[in-house]
């Protein structure tokens, strides 16, 4: 089936309902995205080893997966609008306590709490989406709203960074708290309830309903794709700056300015992709992000010590490639399910993401290592090669579920549907 490249515009309420998501999606990737440029500090503040910063990070992860999984088969019984309002607040008072934090074991304990509750909200953010638009409108939808990662960066790290230097590690987490209420508030007030879904359940026991949506083949190779693009997108994201500080000699002071300009590259290109995803194909627009992404990532973890203006570059071309993989993917990955599973798709999507990323901070932990606090990490490039394996293999499982989405009958349109309705009354 030859994929329809119309134009779909957007409704005013999609609109807003697009800032809202992005704005959703930027403080819950920059609670997890704030990690990685603190851990030089957190290891050093706290007294943590390489292992011991992964096991932070993964604790997070895994708990996020814990819970996408255990809310799997209730995702698809409730409005969406009352799921996301309830586990954004969880995530807030989670990400309170992070900043409470003032041993290992709290900030692990905190960890734990906020991912139970900030896993689930992408995977019903994704369910929304696709509930509200069409699959010609979801590539430049998840191009703004993937825009809360590179904004993150842009906007988001270089300040967690400037705060965390001035009044210490525990700011920036407070930060995300305060922007945190009042977008929830925003959400409270202006989304419409989303519960079309609901009148299509065939499972009353919410058990029963997961455990179709984890049998069924077609989502299986869903959830394989979402967990290497997971491994293969986050491996080398926990020791990010330790690397670049022991390894390449950036100072604590200089890494707001990397993470600031590979964050502008991102937001630059991600709209230009969700565009071109709903326009060509969205395999080969995956395909292109993968091999730059490649290329760049071995190139990157055998760096020697370089000024700052390069490895500004090369973080920003490394980035719009891993970037670039996101957008195409994730919009071909929420045209598998139906309308009825789709919570609970995106919930074991989003767990198997979460998983496969903690298990990835895991095994980084276990590769890279460093003889003490202040010497550079050994073994990054080894972390590379790992990277890039799971990109390849990530391809494949991509290209399997292109051919999928490629042969799925097109479901009519909101106007094809009125248009019938009206045949058949008249």
């Amino acid at each position: 089936m030859k994929p329809d490249t119309t134009a779909v515009p957007f409704t005013a309420y999609q609109k807003l309902l697009i800032a809202l998501l992005a704005l959703l999606q930027f403080t819950v990737v920059l609670d997890f995205m704030v990690l990685s440029p603190l851990g030089d500090i957190l290891m050093k503040s706290l007294d943590m080893t390489p292992s011991g910063f992964g096991m932070v990070v993964s604790s997070y992860a895994f708990s996020a997966g814990a819970s996408g999984l255990l809310a799997a088969g209730f995702a698809d019984k409730f409005d969406r609008k009352k799921l996301l309002i309830f586990f954004y607040t969880g995530f807030i008072v989670g990400t309170l306590c992070c900043g409470l934090a003032n041993s290992f074991w709290m900030l692990l304990g905190a960890r734990i709490f906020t991912g139970l509750f900030g896993g689930v909200i992408g995977a019903i953010s994704l369910a929304v989406v696709t509930d509200v638009f069409e699959i010609n409108q979801r590539g430049r939808v998840m191009g703004v709203v993937q825009m809360g990662f590179a904004a993150s960066q842009v906007l988001g790290i270089p300040v967690g960074l400037y705060f965390a230097n001035k009044w210490g590690w525990h700011a920036p987490f407070i930060m995300i708290v305060l922007l945190a209420i009042v977008i929830g508030l925003l959400v409270l007030l202006r989304m419409q309830p989303v519960t079309k879904h609901i009148g299509l359940q065939n499972d009353e026991n919410p058990f029963v309903h997961l455990w179709h949506s984890l049998a069924n083949k077609k989502y299986q190779t869903g959830f394989l794709a979402t967990a290497f693009l997971s491994i293969g997108g986050f491996m080398m994201m926990p020791f990010g700056s330790a690397y670049l500080i022991n390894n390449i000699g950036i100072s604590q002071h200089q890494l707001p300015t990397v993470f600031l300009f590979s964050g502008l590259a991102s937001i630059i290109i991600m709209p230009m992709i969700g565009k071109l995803s709903d326009k060509y194909d969205k395999f080969k627009l995956f395909a292109a992000g993968s091999a730059l992404a490649i290329i760049m990532i071995l190139i990157y973890t055998q760096l020697p010590p370089i000024p700052l203006w390069e490895v500004v570059v090369i973080n920003m071309i490394m980035f719009i490639g891993i970037m670039g993989r996101i957008i195409p993917s994730t919009a071909l990955t929420t045209a598998i399910p139906e309308m009825r599973d789709r919570g609970a798709f995106m919930s074991v999507n989003s767990s198997l993401q979460q998983m496969a990323g903690g298990i990835a901070a895991l095994c980084a932990g276990l590769i890279v290592t460093q003889p003490h606090k202040h010497g550079p990490l050994q073994h990054y490039d080894i972390l590379g090669y790992v990277v890039c394996t799971a990109i390849v293999l990530c391809l494949y499982m991509v290209y399997r579920v292109s051919i999928m989405v490629k042969n799925k009958p097109a479901a009519p349109s909101a106007v094809q549907q009125t248009d019938s309705l009206n045949e058949a009354l008249s």
